[in-house]
């Protein structure tokens, strides 16, 4: 999954998924907390292997990780037209009021407030150092 759109958030707080982020997610998928102030997106087969890795750490890491990504985390089934409702603690937790950059991230999406996404700052240089660190 890749690709940056832009899409309002309505009044009740649905969201439009776009539709090539639909089809690589399935009928059914989660939302929960981003490790930022964003939100994560996963395919369930993708969901089901968190959960498993969870599952295999010492029970006090396990019990954090599930507190923070499985407690708000949601099922989503997007509608008609493609829009799924966003609970209020999870828009509250990204900031997400009006408009929200919808990321594809490959293996996962994820959901930004448009304005913070867009005051991300990674420069060309600190991606060529990185690369460089990674041997890319």
């Amino acid at each position: 999954m890749i690709g940056e759109f832009s899409h309002s958030i309505d009044a009740k707080g649905r969201l439009f998924i776009p539709a090539k982020f639909r089809e690589s997610l399935g009928p059914v998928f989660i939302i929960t907390r981003g490790l930022g102030y964003y939100l994560f997106v996963y395919h369930m087969d993708e969901w089901n292997d968190l959960q498993a890795k969870i599952k295999t750490l010492p029970r006090e890491d396990a019990l954090e990780l599930q507190r923070y990504f499985l407690a708000p985390a949601q099922e989503c089934v997007p509608d008609s037209q493609g829009r799924v409702l966003i609970s209020q603690k999870l828009r509250a937790h990204a900031n997400l009021d009006k408009t929200a950059a919808v990321i594809g991230m490959g293996d996962h999406i994820e959901i930004w407030d448009e304005a913070a996404w867009n005051k991300t700052d990674s420069t060309p240089e600190r991606i060529a150092a990185i690369m460089r660190g990674a041997g890319l």
